[in-house]
């Protein structure tokens, strides 16, 4: 039986697995490294966060991005946007050097191990199965990807979400509109538009929010002061959910639940705002009111300020983000599931300081913490303040004494 199961590997997996083998756990770690990145982010996208925000967590802080940008022969400058794909090679070294040997097997269900000693019984798919005294679950965003309810009467020739697409030029000579106003919604209408594509945006928002240019690392302490620095932005807003996730973890759960899903909202980058406004036309303060397809094609009924209107597309790229829902994670299994505590009126799992849930030994990391801590579970930075406390948690439930196995006259 192994220490700990770890289910995923992207920046939050790895970053626990690092820790975890740190602390001389034994440790098995399940996933493709950066299967998101690789897999369902098309070409020519770029990293939103500065490339100072954005290192995986190991414990000596020995595997940064700037470290290996410097053996890879590329810049990690303050201020200059990192193509995906270099954060993406960053992910798969990180993995060859700062984490055992990686099971890219496909886990198909987490249940719990009723054998001696407890714990839990990882389920993969070619039919084996791995016992650990305790679980980590960092599947990353995309069993929580939403597509709203207007679309779902469409099938996947008609609508995707922004995470189905690796490769846009299959869209080349094709009307696509892009739901959103989001970083993923401009830039993938902005990259389908220089692919060959006809894309337009539909948002419901009036005006799309703009991030300014981030502001210099070198400057004055009247200007620190005025305007903080943090992994999420600039500004004190950003720099308290950026620096303080266990205060907002002290918040009530409707307000980490109310934080979780309106702070730091869509907004597109700095550097992509004359990409996107020199080719994407955009219809804004329109809302999807239905969809269904006519003549192969499909046609949407949106609401303005003008009343309705009907627009014909020939595909829907929904780039309307992810939802913290343990409903959507179908590899729990469904008595665990149903048996976990969660975060007031919402489905996202109610977790300790240290990440662990209402069921013991099990613990939880990335968006589905966002409830919990706040926004910065959402972001790659939220790593560096998850993956040694959980890791902490894990060597405390580890070190307690085991429940004995009930006799045959208690069963």
């Amino acid at each position: 039986m192994y220490d700990v199961a770890v289910i995923g590997a992207g920046p939050y997996g790895l970053s626990v697995a690092a820790h975890a083998a740190d602390a001389g756990m034994r440790l098995k770690l399940f996933g493709r490294p950066m299967a998101t990145w690789r897999d369902h982010m098309p070409d020519g996208m770029f990293l939103k966060s500065e490339p100072w925000a954005s290192n995986l967590s190991d414990p000596a802080a020995e595997h940064t991005l700037a470290r290996y940008g410097a053996r890879a022969g590329f810049a990690t400058e303050h201020g200059r946007p990192l193509p995906i794909g270099a954060f993406t090679a960053y992910g798969r070294w990180f993995a060859d050097n700062a984490v055992p040997d990686v099971d890219e097997r496909t886990v198909t269900r987490l249940a719990r191990h009723d054998g001696p000693g407890g714990g839990f019984v990882v389920h993969t798919a070619d039919g084996d199965a791995v016992t650990a005294r305790t679980a980590v679950v960092a599947v990353g965003l995309l069993p929580f990807a939403r597509v709203p309810r207007e679309l779902s009467g469409l099938g996947p020739e008609h609508v995707s979400h922004s995470t189905d697409h690796r490769d846009l030029s299959g869209f080349r000579g094709r009307d696509v509109t892009v739901v959103g106003a989001g970083q993923a919604a401009l830039e993938t209408a902005t990259l389908l538009a220089e692919t060959g594509a006809r894309p337009r945006l539909v948002a419901r928002t009036h005006a799309l929010n703009w991030n300014t240019l981030p502001v210099p690392e070198a400057r004055g302490p009247y200007r620190k002061l005025r305007t903080p620095l943090s992994g999420l932005g600039s500004g004190w807003r950003s720099w308290a959910y950026s620096e303080l996730p266990w205060a907002v973890r002290h918040l009530s759960p409707a307000k980490r639940e109310h934080i979780a899903r309106t702070a730091l909202g869509p907004a597109g980058a700095w550097w992509l705002r004359q990409r996107y406004e020199d080719t994407v036309p955009e219809l804004l303060g329109h809302a999807l009111g239905g969809a269904r397809v006519v003549d192969g094609r499909v046609r949407l009924t949106l609401h303005g300020p003008g009343g309705a209107v009907s627009v014909d597309t020939d595909h829907v790229v929904a780039a309307t983000g992810f939802t913290p829902d343990l409903d959507r994670l179908a590899l729990l299994d469904a008595p665990l599931r149903a048996a976990l505590a969660t975060v007031g009126a919402g489905r996202a799992p109610e977790l300790s300081g240290v990440f662990e849930s209402s069921c013991a030994g099990l613990f939880f990391a990335g968006l589905l913490a966002a409830p919990s801590f706040g926004p910065s579970m959402r972001f790659v930075y939220g790593a560096e303040f998850t993956a040694p406390r959980l890791a902490t948690g894990l060597c405390a439930h580890l070190r307690a004494p085991r429940a004995p196995a009930p006799s045959a006259a208690r069963r």
